[in-house]
């Protein structure tokens, strides 16, 4: 009798443990926080809040800025997009992963094989997931660009479908609209007004999508990721945006003739690994030649304008949504761009103006609204913080470290530097003074940007820097893939 009294209440005991587990878990998952990720195509930091040049005119991304923590010392992982947004997303660097260049598709790598991408996880930890526009690498040169390298498992709904990630676009009916030679070397180098409305634009309809699934979310946690395409080539968008930034009047980057005079062959000479896009001063020479520095310039302020406005329509629907408060956003550009600096165009160096990215976290109840850090951070960083950031555990497959306690303000103990790779045993470190770069072939390059923020001096020969250079080249990878054998 005793016997069975004792085996009742231990049923008993055990059904009332597991109902308050259940509770307790029922209202942890309550308690997740929803996630806005924004991704900008090829941004660098023309941005007000960085101050990249004095006509950028993004508002909303400075209003963004203001509600959170704007990462000022923010640096890309890949000089490319695939590159960029692979290391970014898988939390793995290219030298781990071997996605060196745009043209290699990391779903078929066996190293990748049953790692988590971002959005995958958050499926995973039963979040509703859904994504629209250039989230994975994409592009429109090519006609099957337009499909990309997304993760297929990751979404629950995908705009414009799993199988494509960016819609049509619009531009203009002779192309290229600039008159460039249209050789390899100009690729998608091109720029143009066009008369239609933004909603039209690809961007335009992106964003419409995003709108919707704002305005229909309803319970359980949600993480949305949103791909801006501009300011990525071409430069084709509605003429208001050219118009904010007048012709007339347009600064352009600073250069110094002699600048490329005291780098390495290699850093000159070499092709990237896209194809024959070379990062030499070819389009620079065209440029100068057509006097179309001024026009160039314009076309992408007024591109990031463009970019900006959407953003903003974003922010606006999650407004009206009512989740402002529950809702983690960050904003992230994949790498930065050069309008002539260092006679460079485009992307695929290691100086400042390609690793330099925008970067910004609000997290409700944890970053205090205006607040800004000069510490150096990685966009690898941004998956385990962004995943502590929402209470869970992320895998343990990853490379980064959380911001978290930056976000906190808790900056006594940083003691990080932020890694960029430029290809096969091409690396640049980044703290919060100096620049060193490590190439290939052994030779290198050392910037102090407390005092030459262009670049414009190479102190790697300099024999009283040499303890400099040690403690940043602590910083590089020690083994490297072999992008030849995935």
């Amino acid at each position: 009798m005793k016997a069975d009294k004792y085996s009742k209440f231990i049923k008993s005991l055990s059904l009332v443990l597991f109902f308050l587990c259940f509770s307790d878990a029922s209202a942890q998952r309550a308690e997740l926080k929803n996630v806005l990720l924004i991704s900008v195509d090829d941004l660098n930091d023309w941005v007000g809040v960085l101050g990249g040049h004095p006509q950028a005119r993004t508002p909303n991304i400075d209003a963004l800025a203001g509600r959170g923590m704007l990462f000022a010392n923010a640096h890309t992982t890949g000089t490319s997009c695939n590159p960029a947004r692979t290391a970014v997303l898988t939390g793995l660097s290219p030298a781990t992963t071997g996605v060196y260049s745009n043209f290699v598709d990391w779903r078929e790598l066996k190293r990748l094989e049953g790692v988590a991408t971002l959005p995958r996880y958050f499926k995973d930890q039963g979040y509703r997931t859904f994504g629209a526009g250039k989230i994975f690498h994409a592009h429109t040169y090519f006609s099957d660009g337009y499909s990309g390298y997304n993760d297929p498992d990751a979404w629950h709904a995908f705009y414009p479908s799993v199988g494509r990630q960016l819609p049509d676009e619009v531009g203009p009916h002779d192309r290229p609209a600039n008159g460039n030679p249209g050789s390899p070397y100009f690729l998608g180098f091109d720029w143009s007004a066009v008369v239609t409305d933004d909603s039209a634009m690809g961007d335009g309809q992106v964003v419409s999508w995003v709108e919707r699934q704002l305005a229909a979310a309803s319970g359980g946690p949600q993480f949305l990721a949103v791909g801006i395409y501009r300011p990525h080539l071409p430069w084709y968008i509605p003429q208001e945006y050219f118009d904010m930034h007048p012709l007339e009047g347009i600064t352009v980057p600073q250069v110094l003739d002699s600048d490329l005079e005291d780098i390495p062959e290699i850093a000159r000479t070499v092709e990237s690994d896209d194809s024959a896009i070379l990062r030499g001063p070819e389009v620079h020479d065209w440029i100068l030649e057509q006097n179309l520095w001024a026009e160039a310039v314009q076309g992408y302020l007024a591109s990031t304008s463009f970019a900006d406005a959407m953003v903003g329509q974003v922010l606006d629907a999650l407004t009206r949504s009512g989740q402002l408060e529950e809702t983690i956003v960050v904003l992230w550009s994949d790498h930065g761009f050069h309008l002539g600096e260092k006679h460079r165009w485009r992307k695929w160096t290691l100086w400042e103006e390609t690793t330099h990215v925008p970067f910004i976290v609000v997290a409700p109840g944890i970053t205090t609204p205006g607040s800004r850090t000069e510490e150096p951070v990685s966009l690898l960083d941004l998956y385990p913080t962004l995943t502590e950031l929402a209470g869970l555990s992320g895998p343990d497959h990853l490379e980064g470290v959380s911001l978290v306690p930056l976000l906190r303000g808790q900056t006594s103990s940083w003691d990080h530097a932020a890694v960029t790779n430029n290809g096969y045993r091409e690396h640049s470190v980044r703290d919060k003074r100096y620049r060193y770069t490590l190439h290939a072939d052994g030779s290198e390059e050392l910037y102090d940007l407390q005092s030459d923020q262009n670049e414009w001096h190479n102190l790697a020969g300099d024999e009283s820097l040499a303890d400099i250079k040690e403690r940043l080249s602590a910083w590089l990878p020690v083994t490297h893939a072999d992008s030849e054998a995935l």
